[in-house]
């Protein structure tokens, strides 16, 4: 270091907003792989049958809807991936009740009915199958 320019010297030093940069594009190159694994494993364990399915095992579709609007998000702000059923109507409660059971209430025309739902659990599960694999996305991750 000696003989040296204070410039010279300050080269040599990384850049932190460049390291910085570097490790989130690999944050979000990560964890939005994983959210699109956890995704497309959920949308599998879902399928196309007649009847209802056992409880504790993954609902049956029907109609397609819940597979098809299973979907992911990277959020910046929080570097975190947001994975899970989208609502089709804001009042909809189809996706928490099929997750975790509960009880409500449906209106018909002429009255209403208590319903009770058992839980058929299928983003838990895949997300805890699909954590094993995610220390190996960050091998690598930062160039």
């Amino acid at each position: 270091m000696i003989g040296m320019t204070f410039q010279a010297a300050k080269g040599g030093v990384f850049d932190r907003a460049k390291v910085k940069n570097t490790v989130d594009a690999g944050t979000q190159r990560v964890l939005s792989r994983f959210g699109a694994f956890v995704r497309t494993r959920a949308r599998t364990s879902i399928r196309k049958r007649q009847g209802t399915s056992v409880p504790g095992s993954p609902p049956h579709s029907h109609v397609g809807l819940l597979r098809k609007f299973i979907l992911f998000a990277y959020d910046q702000q929080r570097e975190c991936v947001v994975i899970g059923p989208t609502l089709i109507r804001a009042e909809s409660q189809d996706p928490r009740l099929l997750e975790h059971g509960g009880e409500v209430v449906r209106r018909t025309k002429h009255k209403a009915r208590r319903m009770h739902y058992r839980p058929r659990p299928f983003m838990g599960p895949t997300l805890q199958k699909e954590k094993a694999a995610l220390p190996a996305l960050w091998k690598d991750s930062v160039r």
